[in-house]
Order: structure tokens, then C-alpha cells, then sequence
């Protein structure tokens, strides 16, 4: 499970957002903070992995609290939400060290899209196995090469490929599907369907989306984006 700390000054925009937060599965409000100090205190204590932050505090900038976070070298990622669409804020958010920029005002399915693409990093970077580079490119999202991910892998067949997405097309109407619901539907292993997807969900082919039981790792279910 993933905690997050919702940082707001405004306390109905904080109860939403924690209310979308509450709705995504995997992902758990640990805490509520409206200023620059409660939040940071929060995040000391431990028990925080993400910070939803606003940009305009009231003593403080979103961006200030993020540099303070990295200065303290503490292990917590952060999502900006802020109405400041000028790139120069973009860019000096980015340079800060989010993971996600979001422009108000946003929708729940907005918000759920960046904390999945969010959870998936997380994963990866959970493997205990050696990257490589498609792996390593698709973990850091937009800082990929222009074509990467776009290329099969190495000891990938583009007719495999196909297969596993038509599978998904076909048979995943309205429903998610697990990889060994594919390797049934496929006749390849589970390992292989379980490359495949993983592929495709990296490219934007198909959609990831992870359910978290009582205990152990979550599970991948697979639908078209």
C-alpha cells in the first residue's frame, strides 16, 4: 500500500483530493496538511511514500517544500497540483525532483492516471533483477529517448506482440484481464504473456492496473488504454 500525505491550504480542495486518493486502489490518505510546516513534519515522522502538494501555500511555496524535502535526503516522492501552467514552473518543478506535474483543476481519472503511471515506477523499481535500457527508459517516463519503448526488445516477436494485444482487444471488453488469463487464451507461457503485457503497458498499448490484496505483491491486471 501506498501512503499519501494531501497537502492543501484550502480545506475542501484537500477533502476531494483526498477523497480521490481514497478511491484508487493501492493507495491509502496517511494524513492531511494545509501549510508548509505540518507537512513537512508529517513526512519526518515517516510512514509517507508520495506527497500530493499544492503549489500555493500559505507561508510557503509548494516548490520551496520540495526542496527542502530532497535537502533532508528522505524517501518520498511528490505530485505538484497547482493552476501555474507557465513552463518556467514546469521546469523548475521538474529540476526540483517531482515525479508528476498536475494542472488544476483535474478530475478523479486524471489524478488516478499519474498515481498509476505513479505505482508502475514504484514496481520496477521494486525488481530485485538488473535493468536494462527499455526498462530503465520506461521507469523514468518522459525521460526517454523519442523512440524508446517503441521498438520490441530484444527476443520479442512483433507477431506475438500482436497476438497478446488482439487477445486483450477481444477478450478484455469491459473486464481487466490477468496474464495467465492471457497465456490461456494465447497458449504461451504465463512468463511470456506476462513479458508481453508488460511491454505493451509500457508503450501505452494497454493499460496496467494493480490490485492490492490483504498480503504479498498486487496483482497486474491488464485492459486496453
Amino acid at each position: 500500500m501506498i501512503n499519501v500525505l494531501v497537502v492543501d491550504d484550502d480545506f475542501y480542495v484537500a477533502r476531494i483530493n483526498a477523497h480521490y486518493v481514497s478511491e484508487i486502489p493501492g493507495f491509502r490518505v496517511a494524513g492531511i496538511a494545509h501549510d508548509a510546516a505540518p507537512a513537512l513534519a508529517a513526512v519526518e515522522r515517516g510512514g509517507i511514500d508520495l506527497v500530493l502538494l499544492d503549489h500555493h501555500l500559505p507561508n510557503e511555496s509548494g516548490l520551496s517544500v520540495t526542496r527542502r524535502l530532497r535537502g533532508l535526503d528522505l524517501d518520498v516522492d511528490i505530485v505538484m497540483v497547482t493552476a501555474d501552467r507557465r513552463p518556467s514552473s514546469v521546469l523548475a518543478a521538474r529540476r526540483a525532483g517531482v515525479v508528476h506535474y498536475l494542472v488544476k483543476p483535474f478530475t478523479c481519472e486524471s489524478l488516478r492516471e499519474r498515481l498509476e503511471s505513479y505505482a508502475r515506477m514504484r514496481a520496477a523499481f521494486d525488481d530485485t533483477t538488473e535493468m536494462d535500457q527499455d526498462a530503465v527508459d520506461a521507469s523514468l517516463g518522459g525521460l526517454c529517448t523519442p523512440d524508446a519503448g517503441r521498438r520490441l526488445p530484444k527476443g520479442f516477436s512483433e507477431r506475438t506482440a500482436e497476438l497478446v494485444s488482439r487477445v486483450v482487444e477481444e477478450h478484455g471488453a469491459g473486464r481487466r484481464l490477468t496474464a495467465q488469463e492471457v497465456s490461456e487464451l494465447t497458449r504461451i507461457s504465463r512468463s511470456t504473456a506476462q513479458r508481453y503485457l508488460k511491454f505493451l503497458a509500457d508503450i501505452g498499448r494497454l493499460r496496467l492496473t494493480l490490485k492490492y490484496g490483504t498480503s504479498g505483491r498486487p496483482e497486474h491486471l491488464y485492459s486496453l488504454t
